[in-house]
């Protein structure tokens, strides 16, 4: 009893929350003066073809941080609260179909979450969804072999790295230009090539590898033995 009844103040305060955004909302063609600044800073400022990007990665640098933290408190979290336990189960053996598939996929699929992270200041796409991409190459492996077990320490390695790294090229920003993970601290390249819009596809990498790390650590800790 008392269960439905937080459920109903839970969903009575989540309408309350969204009811104004959704009396309040007005359709508009025009962009506002904000908007118009992020579309056109896109291009002369950072050199990049996807506003998105240039608006996650540089002007508001300090949230996607924040996002990536939560990220990794997440996966402490789960890997905390899901420990190993020993105790014998009957494990299941994957069909001949996954196990063919998944040899001849998981590099596919890789290479596709490599390619969607690298590429982002270019096209729609970006570190989180390469790196949840990434992911699920690795959960195609579990899924194909029951036995596999990934490098723990490697992938954390690679995690802290990827943190530390995106952390230092944001303290760069700060002491060499004005703002946060400002990518003109490196040239800017030619617009719309592969090497441009500065630091942009170094921190996407980054974040790629580290979304895809954390991912698989988080798929790893809740298949147990």
């Amino acid at each position: 009893m008392i269960k439905k009844i937080l459920i109903i103040f839970a969903m009575l305060g989540l309408f309350i929350v969204f009811l104004p955004l959704i009396t309040n909302f007005e359709f508009s063609q025009n962009l506002s003066e904000l908007a118009s600044k992020y579309v056109r800073g896109s291009v002369d400022e950072l050199n990049s073809q996807n506003v998105v990007t240039s608006v996650i990665v540089t002007y508001r640098g300090l949230d996607t941080l924040g996002e990536v933290t939560v990220l990794f408190l997440a996966t402490a979290g789960i890997g905390f609260l899901l420990k190993k336990k020993n105790k014998k189960s009957k494990k299941r053996v994957a069909s001949e179909i996954l196990q063919t598939a998944s040899s001849f996929l998981v590099a596919l699929i890789v290479l596709l979450g490599v390619y969607i992270f690298t590429h982002g200041h270019l096209t729609p796409g970006g570190g989180f969804q390469g790196g949840v991409i990434i992911a699920t190459a690795f959960l195609l492996l579990l899924l194909s072999d029951v036995n596999m077990k990934f490098n723990h320490t490697i992938l954390q390695v690679v995690e802290s790295f990827s943190g530390a790294f995106y952390v230092v090229i944001g303290i760069i920003g700060l002491v060499l230009t004005v703002g946060f993970l400002n990518s003109k601290i490196i040239p800017l390249g030619e617009y719309g090539t592969l090497f441009s819009a500065g630091t942009i596809p170094i921190i996407y990498s980054l974040i790629g590898l580290k979304v895809g790390s954390e991912l698989t650590n988080i798929l790893d800790t809740m298949r147990g033995e």
